[in-house]
């Protein structure tokens, strides 16, 4: 069996998507093929039978869910604890045994605790930057240097790439869905401003993941809502709030298109696409072509349909992942693994809810770590009995590390303390993909400040990430220019398998 990445190694990008296989009566069903805005070229694929596309079983494939807790989640309160630190470095919370001898994680995390024969952690990943504009940026695209002409306020054309849109352009779709998707929503403050590095960047915008925004609760009445659990100033509550909906949207066009019409609408589109024929040489022709076969994929498979509908998942399903943003959005990383989507991040905590600068141990304790716990222990072990956590690595980070130091901050709305941004190390969760249970690797110094060994960077993480899609390390992506672009900027972290 060739390759199926080795085309990429000297040869410009791909297409994203095979032209879309399609039944006809799919078509008319769907409001015809012009609300699409397709042309010709794709009216063989849309007369195909339709289980060509919409009936075929997931095939076996390597994948990542990518885990970004937005905000940075403090390495003293989870993975890395310090029991014989001076209060003011420890904290309140007490460490407690895992099944791994000698290793400790933060009393908040007994379900992780009692699973840590199926993952590992780095406790010391390390990046110059505290500001979390530049943390998303670095740990977003895997990328420590900043991009010439980098702006925090907004992302811009010379971004790094995103690791999701790196996947995108170098690995070949499975059952025709995008390689790699982004839910429950895109990264944006409260402010309004769009956090840069989620992006293709430099790859250009066609290569942008697929964005699932499912959790659309941006209200600022919620202010830093990792909602539904918890918000930090107006409102605090472990139930969901009566307003808040996650539903994926529904890929479907209005139905009852009768056969005239789609004929007629196919005889406007030819007449259309005879005028355009020298337009459709252009290459931004080319790469919006991509997005609408992408477009004609998604509404007519049933898989997609399935995958993105946790809301219908069996009621034990959904309790053993909670019935909260967290766990419904772990649940539908997992069906889209199943569905064949190869790189799945997931944002867990709206409006950099993990910026646990005041109230960091009530918020932690009550709002942040139980369902984080319950949602990535249930993950590890549903696609352990489903057989694919061997293929599927399971990746978890924020955007830096918080402050070995615990202190109120002047002008906090509560008096009670917190720990500010830290750049400086992290603790990073790793699972399946081969990943050997129970291992730590590198370590952070007495007071959880600097690494004290190992010191890994986020290069080395996304090179992780890389190898465990099977990537070559020779694989590269070309711009517009024709120009190559190597994937891998550092090695894969030695020591986790």
């Amino acid at each position: 069996m060739p390759n199926r990445y080795s085309r990429f190694e000297s040869q410009p990008l791909p297409s994203q998507f095979a032209h879309a296989r399609v039944a006809r009566r799919t078509a008319i069903q769907a409001g015809s093929i012009s609300l699409l805005g397709l042309g010709m070229n794709h009216v063989a694929g849309l007369r195909a039978l339709a289980d060509e596309a919409s009936a075929s079983k997931p095939i076996s494939h390597k994948s990542v869910i990518y885990i970004f807790l937005s905000g940075g989640l403090t390495q003293h309160d989870s993975f890395d604890p310090k029991p014989e630190a001076p209060d003011i470095i420890r904290g309140e919370f007490a460490p407690i045994a895992t099944r791994t001898p000698g290793v400790q994680v933060c009393e908040h995390l007994p379900m992780l605790a009692a699973r840590s024969q199926k993952w590992a952690m780095v406790r010391s990943l390390t990046h110059p930057y505290s500001d979390h504009s530049t943390g998303h940026h670095v740990m977003l695209t895997g990328r420590t240097e900043r991009p010439i002409g980098f702006d925090g306020n907004r992302p811009t054309p010379n971004d790094f790439p995103a690791i999701a849109s790196v996947v995108n352009g170098v690995v070949r779709p499975v059952n025709n869905l995008p390689p790699a998707a982004v839910l429950p929503e895109k990264l944006i403050h409260v402010t309004g401003r769009t956090i840069p590095g989620q992006f293709a960047g430099q790859m250009g915008w066609p290569l942008d993941p697929w964005f699932i925004e499912a959790s659309q609760f941006r209200d600022s009445k919620y202010i830093h809502g990792a909602f539904p659990q918890y918000g930090f100033q107006r409102w605090e509550g472990a139930n969901n709030p009566p307003d808040y909906v996650f539903e994926a949207p529904r890929l479907e066009l209005p139905q009852g298109v009768l056969q005239r019409r789609f004929d007629g609408r196919l005889q406007l589109l030819s007449t259309l696409d005879r005028q355009r024929r020298q337009l459709d040489e252009a290459a931004e022709i080319g790469e919006f072509d991509r997005y609408r076969q992408s477009a004609v994929s998604l509404l007519s498979s049933g898989g997609v349909h399935k995958a993105l509908d946790v809301q219908s998942a069996p009621a034990a399903a959904q309790d053993r992942y909670g019935r909260n943003s967290f766990g419904w959005s772990l649940l539908m990383a997992r069906q889209l693994v199943e569905a064949g989507v190869s790189l799945v991040q997931v944002n867990l905590g709206n409006n950099e809810s993990w910026d646990t600068h005041e109230k960091s141990f009530p918020n932690l304790r009550d709002f942040l770590l139980p369902p984080t716990d319950r949602a990535v222990s249930a993950l590890m072990d549903d696609l352990d009995e489903r057989g694919l956590l061997n293929d599927t690595l399971i990746v978890m980070a924020g955007e830096f590390g918080r402050t070995p130091k615990v202190f109120t901050f002047p002008g906090a709305i509560s008096k009670l303390p917190g720990r500010d941004h830290w750049g400086a190390v992290q603790s990073v969760f790793f699972a399946g993909g081969g990943v050997k249970g129970g291992a730590v690797v590198g370590s952070s110094d007495r007071i959880g400040a600097y690494p004290a060994a190992d010191p890994q960077r986020p290069e080395n993480m996304a090179a992780t990430i890389y190898e465990s899609l099977g990537l070559p390390r020779t694989i590269v992506w070309k711009d517009r220019l024709d120009r190559p672009h190597h994937v891998y900027h550092g090695d894969p972290i030695a020591g986790l398998s």
